[in-house]
């Protein structure tokens, strides 16, 4: 795959991420009342709560540092990818990664904090942004450590049976 193809995908995964992050943050905020519980299915309940920080809240009312860090981490991974862009499904969690990491960036400049909506049992309350930075993070893994191809088609394998 060619290098503008590989941005073209991962700038299409984020602009997806971003819009569907947003949109549901904005329905939630419009029509889900602050801090009431709405089951939805069994163990998962709609919320509408605030997150200053980070993930679990670490970092509450460091607008400016979580900013700061994200943007780093996030120029980390975009110049990775300018390096790597022919890697094989390195633009997939890129892009999950760079909208997620957006998507929430957005909501703490427009609303000093993240809209967080879903919430499971024993688990903090989370959003979509927050899906996509997890599944980013596996994916990227995974396109990373991926078990490489030990032989080519047609040849014996050298380990002993």
């Amino acid at each position: 795959m060619s290098s503008g193809a590989a941005w073209a995908r991962a700038l299409a995964v984020a602009a997806v991420v971003i819009a569907a992050d947003q949109v549901t943050k904005a329905l939630v905020r419009q029509h889900v009342e602050r801090g009431s519980h709405d089951a939805v299915f069994p163990g998962v309940d709609l919320v509408n709560v605030r997150n200053n920080g980070v993930a679990f809240g670490l970092f509450s009312n460091g607008k400016a540092p979580v900013i700061l860090l994200t943007g780093a981490a996030l120029l980390a991974l975009i110049v990775y990818f300018a390096l790597h862009t022919g890697k094989a499904g390195l633009w997939f969690p890129t892009g999950l990664l760079l909208g997620g990491a957006l998507g929430n960036i957005i909501d703490r400049v427009r609303h000093d904090a993240v809209t967080d909506f879903l919430d499971l049992p024993l688990w903090p309350a989370f959003n979509l942004a927050d899906v996509s930075i997890t599944f980013g993070v596996l994916a990227l893994l995974y396109v990373l450590e991926a078990p490489r191809e030990k032989k080519k088609r047609g040849e014996a394998d050298p380990s002993p049976t």
